[in-house]
């Protein structure tokens, strides 16, 4: 007897879309109420809580319409997705907020940074903080955040699918 077996596409562009689209509305969100520079520690905490549930809803979803049966590489797979899915969006969003709706963005958070830096350090000298800045120049473009955005949500999403994957890991009856 043969099995029809489930595609994980569908659930991953389905809830990465959903993820993704949360992600944006969040930092939407926390731009329009001038948060964005400095956020509050609750708001990662609901930011994580919210991958971390649509992430689960998604392997959860997979593995209902799979027959109730799930591996733990299906829910990698679908957990991996899922954040890459979400990532391409969040890193759209984070591009477009620094290069064309906030290009100060980045300026305004190294005097930010900078103020902390010499309030912690009194000894720090300008050219040090200088020397800093060069050196971590490359870390600020927008294509390094998109991409550090997509390694980010990839390894989030693998972290989440084995964990998941191994409390709801299911085998098929014929399965060894």
């Amino acid at each position: 007897m043969e099995t029809q077996q489930v595609k994980a596409s569908k659930f991953v562009i389905n809830y990465g879309l959903l993820l993704g689209i949360i992600l944006v509305l969040l930092g939407v969100i926390i731009y329009v109420t001038n948060n964005h520079l400095s956020p509050h520690w609750s708001f990662m905490i609901v930011t994580f809580s919210i991958i971390i549930a649509v992430v689960v809803f998604g392997v959860k979803a997979f593995k209902k319409e799979n027959g109730g049966f799930l591996s733990l590489g299906e829910a990698i797979k679908v957990a991996v997705g899922v954040g890459l899915i979400a990532a391409l969006l969040s890193g759209a969003w984070s591009v477009l907020m620094t290069t064309v709706i906030e290009p100060g963005l980045t300026d305004q958070a190294i005097e930010i940074e900078r103020e902390k830096a010499f309030e912690s350090n009194p000894n720090l000298t300008d050219e040090q903080w200088e020397q800093g800045l060069e050196m971590t120049a490359v870390f600020r473009q927008p294509w390094f955040a998109f991409t550090a955005t997509l390694i980010m949500y990839m390894f989030i999403g693998l972290i989440i699918g084995l964990i998941a994957g191994a409390i709801m890991k299911q085998k098929r009856p014929y399965e060894v």
